[in-house]
């Protein structure tokens, strides 16, 4: 059999086990393969059920979209919270003081991503809504430049950009979003898969945390990688990838609360189009095998050497 993985470039945790032939190794026993798909964070779960990948991972947002499109989907793991990972900017010398004054005015934003339900949080707790008070349009590589230059009112940055954004000096953090949102990555599958192979998918899961503890004990490196592919500075990524906690979590009772809440402030914004039941997506028997799979062995070392010579080797982006 061969895995196909989903690879979303803004997901931290399957951008480095791409690269770093963990997943490979664990699978060699079986004689089973991977295969690695470019895919972004919008289209993780139509092709997951289209049968294009197995096994995803984005932000929190996505796989609320897909339930409500109605697409079975099961959730795998979550990371840790990840609290300095985004924030709501606006400009330091502009006239927004609160969040109540973004009232009529544009916002740029990964729309459908995590940031979807940061900023419909936080005009929700002041009175607003997402779908009626703002005018929400797609962030791009100009966000930053159109900031500045008055082109629009707000924006959410995040990672290297966010990092490269403060230091520049010239914006002002309107909102913090580890202050509204656990901002949480999440992995996924399809139902099928959770029933007939949930070791398969735990085993994904352990190589996903073996990928982070390495990225944690080589964030030189890794943003390193990271610069070459998708651009920036190293140094803005490395202090953007040092807040992230790399750590895994098994799928919780507080989690689907917060999806939950994410999933009701969405609906009532008209971002989805009807209701859903977060709890609908948990699947407890892989619960329990990710539980398992996140729990080191006595005998667990840090990926090896090897490891680290393949990473440091690879430098260009995963492509089917």
């Amino acid at each position: 059999m061969t895995v196909n993985i989903g690879v979303h470039k803004a997901n931290p945790s399957l951008y480095h086990l791409s690269r770093l032939g963990l997943l490979e190794e664990a699978l060699r026993p079986s004689g089973e393969t991977v295969a690695w798909h470019r895919i972004g964070g919008l289209d993780t779960a139509a092709a997951l059920a289209d049968g294009t990948i197995d096994f995803g991972g984005t932000g929190s947002t996505p796989p609320l979209s897909a339930q409500a499109a109605g697409h079975d989907l099961v959730y795998a793991a979550v990371s840790a919270p990840r609290p300095g990972h985004g924030a709501l900017l606006v400009r330091a010398d502009g006239d927004i003081a609160s969040l109540a004054d973004l009232k009529g005015r544009t916002v740029h934003l990964a729309i459908g991503s995590w940031q979807t339900h940061f900023v419909a949080k936080s005009l929700a707790q002041h009175g607003l809504s997402y779908g009626a008070d703002i005018t929400a349009q797609r962030s791009g590589a100009d966000s930053h430049a159109r900031l500045l230059d008055g082109g629009i009112d707000a924006w959410v940055g995040q990672g290297a950009e966010l990092s490269a954004a403060r230091r520049d000096g010239r914006v002002r953090t309107l909102a913090e979003a580890g202050d509204l949102i656990a901002d949480r990555s999440v992995f996924f599958t399809r139902r099928e898969l959770a029933d007939s192979r949930p070791d398969l998918v735990g085993l994904i899961v352990r190589a996903l945390q073996a990928a982070d503890t390495w990225a944690a004990g080589h964030l030189d490196e890794a943003a390193e990688i990271a610069a070459a592919d998708q651009g920036g500075s190293a140094a803005d990524w490395r202090e953007a990838l040092a807040g992230l906690p790399w750590q895994l979590e098994p799928v919780s009772a507080g989690f689907v609360a917060e999806q939950q809440e994410a999933a009701d402030i969405l609906a009532a914004a008209g971002f989805l189009p009807r209701p859903i039941t977060v709890a609908d997506a948990r699947h407890p028997g892989l619960d329990a095998v990710a539980a398992r799979s996140l729990t080191p062995a006595p005998s667990e070392t840090a990926p090896s050497a090897a490891v680290t010579a393949a990473a440091a080797e690879t430098r260009e982006a995963p492509e089917k």
